[in-house]
């Protein structure tokens, strides 16, 4: 055994921050979500808007990757990409994923399941509008999960679309936005002795039961 992995097997920590109980959590697990989110954002933790998705292609081998959430309400969770990637390509053959922030400093995760729709295009317009010009620029130049030969292909793309449109490039076709709409979330927060609090949502006939699941 080498030694990285006697250190891993010896590594160790203590959850103490904090609880979760069902006197004190919402009944309406986006309103625990937003709560979360806020104290997240608050606490100044490195991207707290990131968050690890995942997808299931027609050879039925999961993969993941982190985006970063741009929206939520009563419908969804958002984040947009490329359509053509290969999360776009899974989505379209299987529209259920998962979703998972991990808020290490307050030890916390969320885990949110459901299935997945393409936003409108108005949506996918403005917030695409709203980009730095150099992302505007990128979603035009990088042929997302493609196979290139070196980078220099990624910087003579943004050259080129950079000359085409100027200051105003338009939305790409293949990119906008997807909303994941939720029928179960989960909330896992660290406790002491591995006992950890984990509270699950899941929709049935149209309401959200709350139940403690055993960590």
């Amino acid at each position: 055994m080498t030694d990285t992995a006697r250190h891993l097997a010896q590594l160790r920590k203590s959850y103490e921050k904090a609880e979760l109980s069902e006197a004190h959590s919402h009944a309406d697990p986006l309103k625990q979500f937003e709560q979360w989110l806020e104290e997240a954002i608050r606490a100044e933790i490195p991207e707290p808007n990131a968050m690890t998705l995942a997808t299931v292609g027609p050879d039925l081998r999961p993969s993941t990757r982190v985006v970063l959430i741009k929206g939520y309400d009563a419908r969804g969770i958002v984040w947009y990409t490329n359509y053509h990637s290969r999360k776009g390509q899974e989505l379209a053959g299987n529209p259920y994923a998962a979703l998972q922030f991990h808020w290490v400093e307050l030890e916390r995760v969320v885990r949110i399941e459901g299935v997945v729709e393409k936003v409108s295009p108005e949506e996918s317009d403005a917030y695409f509008h709203s980009r730095p010009l150099d992302s505007r620029i990128g979603a035009w130049a990088s042929p997302q999960s493609e196979v290139i030969p070196d980078r220099s292909v990624l910087v003579t793309a943004a050259a080129k679309y950079g000359a085409k449109f100027m200051l105003n490039p338009p939305r790409p076709p293949h990119w906008g936005g997807y909303r994941l709409k939720p029928d179960q979330w989960q909330f896992w927060q660290g406790r002491r002795s591995r006992l950890h609090d984990r509270l699950r949502y899941r929709l049935e006939n149209g309401v959200w039961v709350r139940e403690r699941l055993a960590p």
